[in-house]
């Protein structure tokens, strides 16, 4: 569903990613650890071209993105959600479920709201489907993004540490929803710094440092026996 050739990203003279390649399969579930500043977020946001890779290439679903055709390929096949949940503050938390299926999709506005109010029942915010963001804690904001991911019925959703703005009271509402999501078909790709959401979630871990891949393997491997020294270091310090 997802391919990486040799992608390499560089702001400036920074290089953040450094040749990476990787595959991720139809209904995986990838969960990407590493330390704050190894590229995991800009790994994540080159898969669907929001940072446009300085060398390499990408496939969704097995069509190339490129800069002529990434706006329709992406809008096609993936959703996001973002760590500061980027919801329309103008916009009632239907309207904001419902832009993306009827503006880029044209679902008619009645299938659009059912649709809605499915995913708004799934993350237990039906009532709030007529307040604004502003109303909201960032749980309830962060869970109605996932809420509008899943509204596009694409088969991928990428999430780029969607818990690390939230206070620890909230994180576990919306790691709650991720988890029941999980059990569905959809292709999920997960920056995270959450160790449990992981060994719960994952099919695969990737851990990425100074913009590498280290090492990769399932969770019971990953955890229990990581073959790598610099694994084995990052995995004593968040594990203590």
């Amino acid at each position: 569903m997802i391919r990486m050739e040799h992608v390499s990203k560089s702001f400036g003279n920074l290089e953040v990613l450094k040749d990476i390649s990787l595959q991720v399969a139809e209904g995986e579930k990838l969960v990407i650890i590493g330390p704050s500043g190894s590229g995991k977020s800009t790994l994540v946001r080159c898969i669907n071209f929001l940072e446009l890779p300085t060398s390499g290439q990408v496939y969704i679903d097995g069509q190339q993105l490129t800069a002529k055709n990434r706006t329709k390929v992406v809008r096609n096949s993936s959703s996001m959600v973002f760590q500061q949940f980027n919801l329309y503050p103008h916009m009632t938390v239907l309207q904001n479920i419902t832009l993306a299926p009827t503006k880029l999709h044209h679902v008619p506005g009645k299938q659009a709201e059912e649709d809605a109010f499915k995913y708004l029942d799934i993350v237990g915010l039906r009532e709030k489907a007529h307040d604004y963001p502003a109303t909201l804690s960032g749980g309830q904001q962060q869970r109605v993004a996932i809420a509008r991911a899943l509204a596009t019925h694409h088969k991928i959703i990428l999430f780029d540490e969607p818990t690390s703005a939230l206070d620890p009271e909230t994180v576990q509402e919306v790691l709650d929803v991720m988890i029941r999501r999980s059990k569905e078909n959809i292709t999920m790709v997960v920056v995270t710094h959450e160790m449990g959401f992981a060994r719960m979630v994952a099919d695969r871990i990737l851990f990425i440092d100074e913009g590498t891949i280290v090492e990769e393997g399932p969770p019971d491997q990953f955890f229990e026996n990581p073959k790598n020294e610099r694994t084995k270091s990052f995995l004593g310090k968040i594990l203590r």
